[in-house]
């Protein structure tokens, strides 16, 4: 039998032209486990850090997806088209002017900070029961609400005109796509997305990712198992509260309670810890101490401690 957790976290490089969805599929069918997702989609032709959550992890998929994301982004000046990608259909072409890396980056600062965007019709968001991609695909065209999203910084890697190279670091919800198309429309010649690859998502670098072309090619699931993360290995900014034995008891069953053990107290969103160390989940700490839990993981140890093993 094997000896690897059941659980946790793989962090992999999506490759291009395969979809997050695929990828998912595809690791599925490796490790042999039916609970398998990730922690955030990225476009097709995007690559980049594709957080896989395996087991129990699939509970924490929201969390994950409201991480910071950074983002190396490759944008072609001159260009509109209609998914704001060089993969869409050409809309306009404009030519490119004599622009400085000042002139670029002082473009790139207007957009940093708490922005509007339009989303892009093609994109995963749903209408009337239909995702937008579908119906731009249908030549159908619906109106769209902005959204506001947080952009963190927004800094200029490198310039070869009519293409420049940006770092977006950014919070949940926001489009690098549409980010760049505007971006284009201010410095008065359009531009689309040339190339995206996502760096991070919270704590997880593409420097440690497993590369599409191993994960793709593995014969032998042993591989992935060994580089599987801890369950809250993507947590780790949250503060943490370690729990008594009553006190995970009554959490395990769904009951609030009030914290008794010692320690700083930060209100919101917290780790939990049975007093061994072994993690249970995540819970809200009110301002009075008491303890809610919110999404309590049952994968990797029993749910009342009388049950036999």
């Amino acid at each position: 039998m094997s000896t690897f957790p059941r659980s946790g976290i793989l962090v992999v490089e999506k490759g291009a032209g395969v979809t997050s969805f695929q990828v998912v599929a595809h690791l599925r069918r490796r490790l042999g486990v039916a609970k398998v997702g990730h922690g955030g989609t990225l476009d097709p032709g995007a690559t980049g850090v594709l957080p896989i959550l395996v087991g129990e992890a699939t509970k924490l998929a929201p969390y994950l997806m409201d991480c910071e994301k950074e983002y190396l982004a490759k944008v072609r000046l001159g260009v509109t088209t209609d998914t704001q990608d060089l993969a869409g259909k050409v809309l306009k072409t404009s030519p490119v002017p004599p622009l400085s890396e000042a002139q670029i980056a002082e473009a790139c600062s207007r957009f940093v900070g708490v922005i509007r965007q339009i989303p892009p019709m093609f994109s995963a968001l749903h209408h009337r029961g239909q995702r937008l991609h579908e119906l731009a695909r249908k030549g159908v065209e619906v109106e769209r609400a902005p959204r506001e999203v947080a952009v963190h910084a927004v800094t200029l890697e490198a310039v070869a005109l009519p293409s420049f190279a940006v770092r977006v670091t950014c919070g949940k919800g926001t489009y690098v796509r549409t980010l760049c198309a505007d971006i284009g429309e201010r410095l008065g010649c359009g531009g689309a997305l040339e190339s995206l690859t996502r760096t991070r998502v919270g704590p997880f670098m593409l420097d440690h990712a497993i590369p599409w072309t191993e994960a793709r090619e593995l014969q032998h699931a042993e591989r992935l198992w060994a580089a599987l993360l801890p369950l809250d290995a993507g947590l780790s900014h949250w503060p943490q509260v370690r729990l008594t034995e009553p006190e995970t008891g009554a959490l395990l069953h769904g009951r609030a309670v009030p914290v008794t053990t010692p320690g700083p107290r930060s209100t919101g969103r917290v780790r939990l810890y049975e007093a061994t160390g072994r993690f249970l989940g995540v819970g809200r700490l009110a301002d009075d101490g008491v303890l809610k839990p919110e999404r309590i993981l049952h994968g990797d140890h029993p749910r009342h401690r009388s049950l036999p093993a």
